[in-house]
């Protein structure tokens, strides 16, 4: 496999090749920037709405979490396989990676690959087999599961913070995977018109999985993305999610934003690739607010 070309983005420079295959996910747990959850937290990021930045969101998130100091792993369940893209790692066809995961009972270790976003960033790779997993899952034994138990089998063994799951825009066999495998779901909310249109469906799945696949699922975050302040449609859009999610809505909104626009097509990041844009501040609030989640109440206050 070779690392795949990056295009220089302004002066930033380039990264070390990509590592093929990391026989060892352990990195050092020297004291980070962003506070460490307790335990990893495992965050699917869904909405069957297409083009709300939901993969956006999930790859910023990633990126600017490792950069805090912790341990990111992204899943990609997308079989576009977009986050896969931005993150900078191989998914070309016939790169093992989820599919494998999901359909071979492979080990999450064996196909994952380190970003060169960070040291601390890793990525399952998804590619275009992935479109024929739902119909090879129909007939596998705890379809729904498969997926929890290559996290599980993976956090017993290796010091991750944070596992973000980047669905596909579908609430099929691979999105109920990523919900049956969380405990909790950030759902990415465009600042348009109807913006909450198919949440309410998301969260009734969300509901069910509840009541009989997973207790510990809950609706922890809302992004609002792709904010317009000269509009007063994103004000009303933004003021209508927060009366919807008050606790849940982050502070920190999404802009609309050339350089994340930009950021994929050089296989980057927009934090790697224009830290100082609006778009890369956003999402670095975003990790910020996000971890800051994490800490106990009282924690929060003693410090």
């Amino acid at each position: 496999m070779t690392s795949i070309p990056r295009r220089v983005a302004f002066d930033v420079p380039e990264f070390e090749p990509l590592v093929e295959k990391p026989d060892d996910l352990d990195v050092s747990r020297e004291t980070s920037r962003l506070p460490r959850p307790a335990k990893p937290r495992v965050i699917v990021i869904a909405n069957q709405k297409g083009g709300v930045g939901k993969t956006t969101t999930t790859v910023n998130l990633a990126a600017a979490l490792a950069d805090g100091g912790l341990n990111i792993l992204v899943i990609d369940l997308d079989p576009q396989g977009n986050a896969s893209t931005a993150l900078g790692v191989e998914h070309a066809e016939g790169v093992r990676g989820t599919y494998e995961v999901l359909i071979d009972g492979d080990t999450i270790e064996q196909h994952v690959q380190r970003s060169p976003e960070s040291p601390r960033l890793w990525v399952l790779p998804a590619t275009i087999d992935l479109a024929g997993a739902e119909i090879g899952l129909v007939t596998t034994p705890a379809r729904e599961s498969r997926l929890l138990r290559a996290i599980q089998r993976l956090i017993l063994r290796h010091p991750v913070d944070y596992v973000l799951i980047d669905c596909p825009p579908s609430l099929g066999l691979l999105t109920l995977n990523a919900l049956v495998a969380a405990d909790e779901i950030l759902i990415p909310i465009q600042c348009e018109y109807y913006a909450l249109e198919g949440v309410s469906q998301l969260l009734r799945t969300v509901e069910m999985v509840k009541g009989s696949m997973n207790d510990r699922l809950r609706l922890s975050t809302v992004v609002l993305t792709m904010f317009d302040g000269r509009t007063r449609l994103a004000a009303q859009v933004a003021a209508e999610v927060r009366k919807h999610f008050p606790r849940e809505t982050l502070q920190a909104t999404i802009p609309r934003s050339v350089r994340v626009s930009e950021a994929p097509s050089y296989g980057q990041t927009v934090i790697s690739y224009h830290l100082a844009s609006a778009g890369a501040q956003a999402y670095v609030a975003a990790a910020e607010e996000l971890a800051a989640r994490a800490v106990p109440a009282a924690e929060k206050e003693a410090s």
